[in-house]
């Protein structure tokens, strides 16, 4: 363990915080993790466990993780970099930027069929895209409906499928679906991030990796944070496992060499495809804690990050996500149950587990997790390459928070 400074954490809470952990690599459900804690100047930081299931190179700090979702919070920054620019607006349409969102034709019912459709009362704008509200994207209630199998079929990339097509293709192929619901309408998770990563590209004149890189990566120091893994790193990269959700067995959903995580890919996926380390993602986020600034520099406006931060969420719209999430309980293990949306990522709006309202950040479904807590000043990262297949990375996730939160030396 790395101990920095230890006044913001119990000796006791930090023991028992490395026991909880241990415990779930010793069940043999969880190969290995990496986790991070910290709270003002002071950082923590446990690698248990190893790479692959049967053994092998021991988890480091510097391990590289496929953040999945995760990713989420981290690549909406290049949207709010150029919000602050007035490079965008909120309340602008999207269509002189993505052109196949304009004229857009809304199902009468969203779990109609597709050629039932009413025109949209207006356009799709920034702001709908920013809060996930635009239109379209995964709504487990419209899991059996038409327009999710043809949303999947166009446009997927997950693990699970194949690669998804250069950024052009894949937005054309959008363009030919309808939406879900009028723009504004409903909060549905995920297709809207991919969409923004598009627009930020096509506003900043170059690819989405590359202005990210530019404005937020390398002035935060996050050298390992990426779309792929160089051959350079990859031995830092463990496989990702999907275990068998009947009997368990490890499963390889990506290897590392030779897998597609070690190549760049066609499409920079800003809703789940960066790569990164526990100490890349605590920069990012003590940024966000901080206001907007690093190590004296300003990343983004104080604006744009309680913009992100605070939630966005109408009442009606708040409520059709409360009842989206609570009906797939058993599959995210609280995951999404706490209140709000913000940009890219979830805010706490009311105490319902051992968290504090207000805190920020979000899970990625290769067992992820990336939070911050402004109120009591406490960042918690921890990373492991174990799909959500099974519940058991995400109870590993919520055991981490709920020792996170009894280690504080309040």
């Amino acid at each position: 363990m790395t101990v920095e400074n230890d006044n913001g954490f119990s000796g006791a809470g930090l023991r028992r915080l490395r026991e909880v952990l241990t415990r779930h690599v010793e069940s043999e459900r969880i190969p290995g993790l990496v986790a991070l804690v910290s709270r003002g100047e002071e950082t923590h930081v446990e690698a248990i466990g190893t790479m692959r299931h049967d053994g092998g190179a021991p988890m480091s700090r510097d391990t590289i993780f496929r953040m999945a979702s995760t990713s989420k919070p981290v690549t909406m920054a290049a949207a709010m970099v150029l919000l602050d620019e007035c490079r965008l607006r909120l309340d602008d349409p999207v269509d002189p930027w993505l052109p196949e969102l304009a004229d857009r034709r809304v199902l009468r019912r969203p779990e109609g069929p597709l050629e039932d459709t009413v025109p949209a009362f207006r356009p799709i704008t920034v702001r709908d895209l920013l809060t996930s509200t635009f239109g379209l994207g995964m709504d487990f209630t419209l899991l059996d409906s038409p327009i999710r199998a043809a949303t999947f079929e166009r446009t997927d990339y997950s693990v699970a499928s194949g690669p998804a097509p250069a950024p052009d293709e894949w937005m054309r192929r959008l363009g030919e679906l309808p939406l879900s619901y009028q723009p504004g309408e409903r909060w549905q998770y995920d297709l809207s991030n991919e969409v923004v990563g598009v627009l930020v590209a096509r506003v900043a004149g170059r690819s989405l990796e590359a202005f990210l890189r530019e404005r937020v990566l390398d002035p935060l120091g996050m050298k390992d944070t990426a779309f792929h893994v160089p051959a350079a790193k990859i031995d830092r990269l463990p496989p990702l496992y999907g275990p068998d959700p009947a009997t368990g067995e490890f499963l390889v959903w990506d290897e590392a060499e030779g897998g597609r995580t070690a190549r760049p890919p066609a499409f920079q996926g800003a809703g789940g495809g960066l790569v990164s380390t526990v100490d890349d993602y605590h920069a990012y986020f003590r940024m966000l804690l901080n206001h907007g600034v690093h190590d004296g520099e300003r990343i983004l406006s104080r604006p744009a990050v309680e913009l992100m931060t605070t939630n966005r969420l109408t009442p009606a719209q708040q409520a059709a996500r409360d009842a989206m999430y609570g009906n797939i309980v058993h599959v995210s293990a609280g995951q999404g149950l706490q209140g709000g949306w913000g940009f890219g990522m979830a805010v706490r709006t009311r105490r319902g587990d051992y968290a504090s309202v207000g805190q920020f950040g979000w899970d990625g479904g290769t067992g992820t997790t990336a939070y911050a807590d402004p109120a009591r000043r406490v960042t918690g990262i921890l990373l492991t390459q174990v799909g959500m297949s099974t519940p058991d990375s995400m109870r590993l996730i919520n055991d981490f928070w709920t020792t996170l939160y009894q280690a504080l030396d309040d």
